[in-house]
């Protein structure tokens, strides 16, 4: 009887120990176990930002963006090709370089950007008044294309003898090539066209930026023309103005004069 009630006493003192054992030991809160469950996740099982929702970067621009000129109009450049499949193909190629970063430009594509219900002759002059550059896609279905005709004639009454038509040949020879812009340096895509969409992108961007350069040249010419606006009223003054050889003015010499 006696061991029995000594073997109870024993086990609450165990467990009253026990108790006060696990008051002292600090309760995880449930913001760091998902911390320290997180952070036990390896790595490379870790989702794409993509696949978040997050937004992509934005491309960077080239640096002739930087140009205000640039922004006046919608479109840096304007292609425009006949409705013949195989040509529809190769605009949408040539497009779809051009707007690739890192040149990201903005180009016009009739069978893509043209408004639905429009009229047909509006939205196309629009289109090339509101571009800076001209692509014209010249193949053998172009030249017998009334609207691609109606487009280059468009283009050249706009701005004739200008630097903003880029004629692009393709399955033709430059004897061939529309009178009217025979005269132009051409690029002919029908050997090697990652090459001449090449340099089409070099001539946008050397337009650009000498469109950049230009408003910097006349941002320079205003302020200098606002300086000397400013001034121009105490050099008035200074002429007046009569100085002795010590090179102060005398009030005699003035009121002489």
């Amino acid at each position: 009887m006696h061991g029995w009630i000594q073997k109870i006493f024993k086990s609450r003192v165990t467990s009253s120990a026990q108790r006060e054992q696990e008051a002292h030991v600090p309760k995880k809160s449930v913001c760091s176990v998902s911390r320290e469950s997180s952070s036990s996740i390896s790595p490379c099982c870790s989702l794409p930002s993509s696949s978040l929702g997050t937004a992509p970067s934005k491309p960077q621009q080239p640096h002739s963006a930087s140009s205000s000129r640039r922004w006046s109009r919608d479109y840096d450049v304007f292609v425009c090709n006949s409705s013949l499949q195989s040509d529809i193909e190769e605009a949408f190629r040539l497009v779809s370089f051009l707007e690739a970063s890192p040149r990201s430009l903005r180009c016009f594509l009739m069978q893509r950007d043209a408004c639905p219900g429009g009229a047909i002759a509006t939205e196309f002059c629009q289109a090339v008044q509101n571009s800076h550059l001209r692509a014209l896609l010249i193949t053998p279905d172009f030249l017998q294309d009334g609207w691609c005709k109606y487009i280059m004639h468009q283009a050249l009454a706009e701005e004739p003898m200008s630097n903003r038509i880029i004629p692009l040949l393709q399955n033709l020879s430059r004897s061939q090539c529309p009178p009217e812009v025979r005269f132009y340096y051409q690029i002919d895509l029908s050997s090697n066209p990652e090459r001449g969409y090449t340099l089409v992108n070099k001539s946008v961007l050397n337009y650009l930026e000498k469109l950049d350069k230009n408003q910097k040249t006349l941002d320079y010419s205003t302020d200098s023309s606002s300086i000397g606006a400013i001034s121009s009223p105490k050099e008035r003054e200074a002429d007046t103005q009569v100085y002795d050889p010590a090179g102060m003015p005398t009030e005699n010499d003035v009121e002489e004069r």
